[in-house]
């Protein structure tokens, strides 16, 4: 579970900053956010075992050196790219943060690809895919938040860009939650219930809570705002660990 999800919040995290309006974002944002995801991809490199232990069906001789390519690859590419944002060169981090999102999308196909489940491949995918789409953009959609305490004379409109990204991630995360009923089979246990009311309160709660910041942020008041946004990542923390028991106990992605 803990290489999954590293892979998931560097994948998310990285396509943030490849969709973002770079320019008018200071570059040490982007220096700390690459070395978040450097530690994330060793996290992920220590604990791949687990991994292949747990969700790989058949043959995990052949598929961790692929992982550990992925996660190795990952966390050099982010030393790099902190480097090239600390020397203010921008267009090389530009790079290396593609570089990072290209291979953490890699890395979750292969982690996912022969992993036993209910429901297809193709649906699997979309789901690792947007699970790293909502939890790295609340992440980096808060941490941006954070840095206009530092850097106060930014425009605001990076923020309210990825605040208006984050409600697209959990609009897809929450009709593919829905989606999932067609497949996964029946909950039998008091103790499933409880963790599928989580689930849906950690995708609930934050379509309540996104339009929030964007009201907020029209009297520019970005402390409120990341106030919100620290509230908003622990409703959707809270629902993807949630949806990570449904999926381990009834082999379907929630």
């Amino acid at each position: 579970m803990i290489p999954q999800f590293a892979l998931r919040l560097i994948f998310g995290m990285s396509l943030t900053w490849c969709v973002m309006p770079r320019r008018e974002v200071t570059s040490g944002f982007f220096r700390i956010q690459m070395l978040v995801t450097l530690g994330l991809g060793v996290l992920a490199t220590l604990t791949l075992g687990q991994l292949s232990a747990a969700n790989i069906d058949g043959s995990p001789g052949i598929i961790s050196p692929w992982l550990y390519t992925v996660t190795i690859g990952i966390a050099i590419a982010s030393f790099f790219g902190s480097v090239m944002w600390t020397l203010e060169r921008r267009a090389a981090g530009v790079r290396y943060a593609f570089a990072v999102l290209v291979t953490s999308a890699v890395g979750l196909v292969v982690a996912t690809w022969g992993r036993e489940s209910a429901v297809p491949v193709w649906f699997q995918l979309l789901t690792e895919f947007s699970g790293g789409w909502i939890i790295g953009g609340a992440i980096s959609t808060m941490l941006l938040g954070h840095w206009y305490l530092t850097a106060t004379g930014m425009p605001i409109a990076p923020l309210q860009r990825l605040n208006g990204l984050l409600l697209g991630a959990v609009v897809v995360r929450t009709l593919l939650a829905a989606a999932v009923f067609f497949w996964s089979p029946p909950l039998t246990l008091t103790t499933q219930w409880v963790w599928l009311a989580l689930r849906w309160a950690g995708l609930l709660g934050p379509l309540i809570l996104v339009p929030m910041v964007f009201r907020i942020l029209k009297y520019r008041n970005t402390q409120s705002a990341t106030g919100v946004l620290y509230a908003i990542d622990i409703l959707i923390f809270l629902g993807e660990a949630t949806a990570a028991l449904l999926a381990h106990d009834l082999k379907c992605p929630f």
